[in-house]
């Protein structure tokens, strides 16, 4: 049975080279000469650091252009609230969403049904499994992912015969 893998997980070496060159322009940039700006990165969380709430936004700017040159989608960070960390310096949390949603999941699968392609789609974890008799109908169906589905970043891996 031919078959594909609708996934959504960014590029986690992208990711880091993103922050590694945001983190280069912020140290180089005048307008944050003197102050503590900059991006660390654990796992799947960014954490945003300034002097200030106007800072933080331009810190996260930087952050996003950087990914957006480096192909990573900016719909994958799911920005906190910004803290307080003590005097006038503040913190932002950015958790980096990995995998699709049991919900999400559940609305991808429910546009494949509705479309009445013959294939069949199965959630697997964070992961959406689409099977069919025909390779043409799983082209169509990823044709038809890509266009309905805007609100997550959306893979096609493991496409077999």
């Amino acid at each position: 049975m031919p078959s594909f893998d609708v996934v959504s997980e960014a590029d986690q070496v992208e990711v880091k080279n993103a922050v590694d060159q945001a983190n280069k322009e912020i140290t180089t940039r005048f307008d944050f000469k003197g102050s503590d700006a900059r991006v660390e990165q654990k796992e799947h969380e960014l954490t945003a650091y300034a002097d200030s709430e106007f800072q933080l936004g331009q810190v996260r700017d930087v952050l996003t252009t950087k990914m957006a040159k480096r192909n990573v989608d900016i719909r994958f960070l799911d920005l906190g609230k910004i803290e307080k960390i003590g005097g006038d310096k503040v913190k932002q949390i950015i958790k980096i969403k990995n995998g699709i949603e049991t919900e999400s999941a559940k609305k991808i699968q429910r546009i494949i049904k509705d479309s009445k392609i013959k294939v069949q789609a199965s959630i697997q974890g964070d992961a959406l499994r689409v099977t069919g008799t025909k390779r043409d109908d799983l082209q169509a169906t990823i044709a038809l992912l890509k266009k309905e589905v805007t609100d997550l970043p959306l893979e096609f891996e493991n496409f077999r015969d």
